[in-house]
C-alpha cells in the first residue's frame, strides 16, 4: 500500500497499491493459479486498493471483477489519522471517548455487524456459482476484502472471540483464506500466505 504518512486509511478513496503491493497481489494470483481449480467468479470490495489486488486474479482467470459493498472496510473514527508517534491520534484526548469499549468496538462498526455482512456476501457468492449437481461447469468464487473483515469471518466460523489484538491476526497482506460449504455451514479449510517473502518491507496499516 502506498501510504507514506502511515495513516489509517479505512474507506478513504485514492489509496492505491504500491509497487510492492502489486507484486504481492501477483503472488496471490499465482498461488490461486497453481491450484488448478476452476474459478467461476471474482468479487471485490469497492475500494481502489482491493480492485487493484483483484486485477492480476482477473487477468489470470479471464474474469470480470464484480463489486460487493459488503466486502468493504469497516467505518472507523480514526480514519485518515496517524495513530502513533508525535501528534498521533492516541495522544489526543479528544479521541479518547472513541476508545471506551474495545469489545464492541466503540471506535467504529461493531465486530458482529462486520461478520454478519461478510458472511452474507460469502453466502451470496457461493450461491451464484453453479454446483456440481448442475449442467454448468461450476467453479470457485474468489472474494477480495480487507484484513479486519476477513478476520471477523474467521472468528465467526471458528468460534474465536470477535474482540482481539489486531497485532495477532493471522491475516497477512495478500494472504488467502479458503472456505468450503459443509452441509448448512461454511468451514475454514485453509490459509496460505503466498506474499510472505515480500512482507519484510511492507507497510501493513489495514491490509487487503
Amino acid at each position: 500500500m502506498f501510504n507514506p504518512d502511515r495513516v489509517l486509511y479505512g474507506r478513504l478513496p485514492d489509496f492505491r497499491l504500491s509497487e510492492l503491493g502489486e507484486k504481492m497481489a501477483e503472488a496471490a494470483a499465482a498461488d490461486l493459479t497453481s491450484r488448478g481449480r476452476p474459478m467461476a467468479r471474482l468479487v471485490s470490495s469497492p475500494l481502489q486498493r482491493t480492485q487493484e489486488s483483484a486485477a492480476p486474479i482477473a487477468a489470470a482467470f479471464d474474469l470480470p471483477v464484480d463489486i460487493d459493498e459488503r466486502l468493504i472496510e469497516p467505518t472507523n473514527h480514526f480514519e485518515g489519522k496517524r495513530m502513533r508517534g508525535a501528534g498521533g491520534a492516541l495522544r489526543d484526548a479528544r479521541n479518547w471517548p472513541a476508545l471506551t469499549n474495545p469489545l464492541r468496538p466503540s471506535w467504529g462498526e461493531p465486530f458482529r455487524a462486520i461478520a454478519v455482512r461478510m458472511l452474507a456476501a460469502v453466502y451470496d457468492a457461493w450461491q451464484s456459482v453453479p454446483g456440481e449437481d448442475t449442467d454448468a461447469p461450476g467453479g470457485d468464487a474468489i472474494l477480495v476484502s480487507h484484513q479486519l473483515p476477513i478476520w471477523m469471518v474467521h472468528a465467526a466460523l471458528t468460534g474465536a472471540r470477535y474482540a482481539h489484538d489486531p497485532r495477532r491476526r493471522r491475516c497477512a497482506l495478500s494472504s488467502i483464506t479458503t472456505l468450503e460449504r459443509h452441509g448448512d455451514r461454511f468451514v475454514e479449510v485453509g490459509y496460505t500466505n503466498p506474499a510472505a517473502p515480500l512482507l519484510a518491507t511492507a507497510t501493513d496499516v489495514g491490509a487487503v
